[in-house]
């Protein structure tokens, strides 16, 4: 499995890659910011100046339902904001 699962692409995150040149994705919880760098870097053929994390704890949720109270838990994972450095730019719709 990869360091990176998939890129975040939201409207708030959209509009730092355009102006900041920042963008997201979902990563490997054991992965450092040194292998998600080398990972953007390889994917995507850009220079990476900044790479930011966050872990996110997946919250207990329940929801009532016809069988009973249905109790589980979101999935823990997770996010690097990067910063690409230069004008370098990453089209996530250019494979569609």
């Amino acid at each position: 499995m990869g360091i990176i699962i998939k890129p975040i692409v939201t409207e708030k995150l959209t509009e730092q890659g355009e102006k900041l040149n920042r963008y997201g994705f979902i990563v490997d919880r054991k992965a450092n910011k040194l292998q998600v760098k080398a990972a953007v870097e390889q994917m995507y053929n850009v220079s990476v100046a900044d790479v930011n994390t966050v872990n996110y704890h997946g919250k207990k949720k329940s929801r009532y339902t016809k069988a009973g109270l249905l109790r589980g838990r979101a999935n823990h994972y997770k996010k690097a904001y990067v910063t690409l450095a230069g004008d370098d730019k990453i089209d996530f719709y250019a494979n569609i």
